[in-house]
């Protein structure tokens, strides 16, 4: 039941809404059951209920389209977590930007100890909450449509309250002079405001985000402690990161091991 019910879910999602008697048919039981596991996701708040089937609920997908984000280049951002987390040295306090690469992170740290972690993302947030060894402090704010995270004026006024040993965030395009850019004008001063709370600073971006540009300026990688990538960085653009005086930290992607050929 509990798998059909994630591939009503699915279906809805891709679909946008559908009748009983198309699901029945999908799935090859009765209106019935249909009906039944309708009711059930939608006292779950999973979906919302039509005249004759049923239409997805705007919280699923919100969840769907968020989690359809971790699983872009997700090779990518687990290695650069993997590369990330190589940085920590003796880190002690260290800020954490939302997004899918520093939730990455946020999964190797769940066995550290002795740290505290202060971030704006309410998925690290959730991640680290069982961590015997780490403290979480969550900023203050409001939160932004259409992610889960908090931003505005009292999330920047928290921010230059606090002081972290490390910052790590995420970025939406680096141009080839280490400039680094988000889409949200309220996002890149907050960013702005967590990079000027840390010791040092390291920018996680995934190779298909380098060499372009976007609405917002946050900071240079160059004055930070290193712009983490992935190995596939084109040439060009990590001669022209590196010209620009930024300390480009690449994580390789593991390669799927060649099986031997056997020789005739």
């Amino acid at each position: 039941m509990i798998h059909r019910h994630s591939q009503i879910l699915e279906t809805l999602r891709l679909n946008g809404q559908c009748s009983v008697e198309e699901l029945s048919r999908k799935f090859g039981v009765s209106d019935m059951t249909i009906r039944r596991d309708l009711k059930a996701l939608e006292i779950a708040g999973q979906l919302l209920r039509t005249h004759g089937g049923a239409a997805m609920g705007e919280r699923v997908a919100f969840e769907f389209a968020f989690m359809e984000r971790t699983q872009q280049s997700r090779e990518a951002k687990q290695a650069i977590a993997q590369a990330a987390f190589a940085q920590l040295g003796s880190a002690k306090t260290i800020l954490i930007d939302s997004g899918t690469t520093t939730l990455a992170l946020a999964d190797r740290l769940r066995e550290a100890p002795d740290l505290t972690v202060v971030t704006t993302s309410l998925p690290i947030a959730s991640a680290l909450q069982f961590s015997e060894g780490v403290d979480v402090l969550l900023l203050g704010g409001m939160l932004r449509h259409g992610s889960p995270d908090l931003i505005g004026p009292l999330t920047e006024t928290n921010l230059e309250q606090l002081h972290a040993d490390v910052a790590f965030i995420g970025a939406d395009a680096v141009d080839e002079n280490g400039q680094a850019y988000n889409e949200s004008l309220p996002v890149a001063r907050m960013l702005q405001k967590m990079t000027s709370a840390a010791d040092r600073f390291y920018i996680m971006a995934d190779s298909s985000k380098l060499g372009r540009r976007a609405l917002a300026c946050i900071v240079k990688a160059g004055s930070g402690a290193g712009l983490i990538t992935d190995s596939g960085i084109a040439p060009g653009i990590h001669r022209s990161l590196k010209s620009a005086g930024v300390n480009v930290i690449i994580a390789p992607l593991k390669t799927p091991k060649r099986k031997p050929v056997k020789k005739k």
